[in-house]
């Protein structure tokens, strides 16, 4: 018990702060299954036109998951790469950070969302779009889609469900090979270390292709992307300050 709390007490504030709550989240939904459905509903993002979506949702889906191997993954990366970074940025703007990440990955996904629904819909009348995305709402509920192709495709973007820090996760890599591009890495199946900033383009190329190439995998590939640009573009901009401080961020 000395042990793990020990090993806690060795990670930045805020890092495990964020560890902590996804960890007490999932392990609700496991002891409560009963009450998972009403939180995934709840808490898990929606497209903005579904029955299901409130705006609350760009902020809490960061803190769902879909299950243990979907949360491990997400928090070992985030004590990896994360820890790193609160300590280069103080707790402050590293939660600022980190937020900006998962919001700005639920906004992208969003806003591919929009414009895959605008090719779907472009002729079809209005009452059977509502009459797809009501019916839809009550038939995922019951985990059941249309058969009729379009409609499913159509009723699985809107109503469908997003999950996972994943998006705020790709963001913390972004920063970590933005600050830290010539770190040597180690990556599974690969026998020799990898440069970090070699492997941020592999990750964003691969999200990109993924995500474009329309693999329906049920990966959220755009939220990935959005999260990985906003952390970037932090990064870029906080870079640009501080060439007038002394190089310090």
């Amino acid at each position: 018990m000395s042990t793990g709390i020990q090993f806690l007490d060795r990670i930045p504030p805020v890092t495990r702060s964020l560890i902590i709550i996804n960890v007490i989240v999932w392990a609700f939904t496991a002891v409560f299954p009963a009450k998972a459905d009403a939180l995934l509903n709840l808490g898990a993002l929606h497209y903005f036109t579904s029955p299901g979506f409130n705006p609350a949702q760009l902020f809490t889906y960061m803190f769902i998951h879909g299950g243990f191997t979907h949360l491990f993954f997400n928090m070992f990366a985030l004590w990896m790469f994360g820890s790193m970074l609160e300590w280069q940025f103080g707790q402050r703007r590293y939660l600022f950070f980190y937020i900006s990440c998962g919001l700005g990955a639920a906004l992208l996904q969003e806003g591919i969302y929009a414009i895959r629904l605008h090719s779907l819909t472009a002729n079809m009348p209005a009452e059977t779009l509502d009459y797809i995305v009501n019916q839809g709402w009550q038939a995922l509920s019951q985990n059941m889609n249309f058969t009729d192709p379009q409609f499913g495709q159509i009723n699985a973007l809107v109503n469908g469900s997003t999950v996972g820090a994943s998006g705020a996760i790709y963001g913390i890599l972004a920063g970590f090979g933005l600050i830290y591009p010539d770190r040597p890495l180690f990556i599974m199946f690969i026998p020799v270390p990898v440069k970090a900033k070699w492997v941020v383009l592999g990750y964003a190329l691969l999200e990109f292709s993924l995500g474009f190439g329309n693999v329906h995998d049920n990966i959220a590939h755009y939220a990935h992307l959005g999260g990985m640009a906003i952390g970037a573009l932090i990064i870029f901009i906080w870079k640009h300050q501080a060439k007038s401080n002394g190089g310090y961020f």
